[in-house]
């Protein structure tokens, strides 16, 4: 699955980050790095962006940028 399909709430960790050159050296700088912990906290009104909550703090990231990276998520 990937990140743009997580629901609000849920939990995951990421499993890889892909995407090329600068992408992806954009997302891993931002902390999205694999075996690290993500939730979904907030939606935009129209669906893009969506709010992130990872490592500690709050990150907004465009839908087109959360599919290039592949999660797993958390069983409770």
């Amino acid at each position: 699955m990937t990140l743009d399909l997580l629901p609000l709430g849920q939990e995951a960790v990421i499993t890889a980050v892909g995407g090329a050159g600068a992408l992806r050296l954009r997302l891993l700088d931002m902390g999205l790095i694999p075996k690290t912990t993500v939730r979904v906290e907030k939606v935009a009104p129209l669906g893009d962006p969506i709010e992130l909550r990872v490592r500690g703090y709050s990150l907004s990231l465009r839908k087109e940028d959360a599919r290039n990276i592949e999660v797993e998520v958390k069983s409770k």
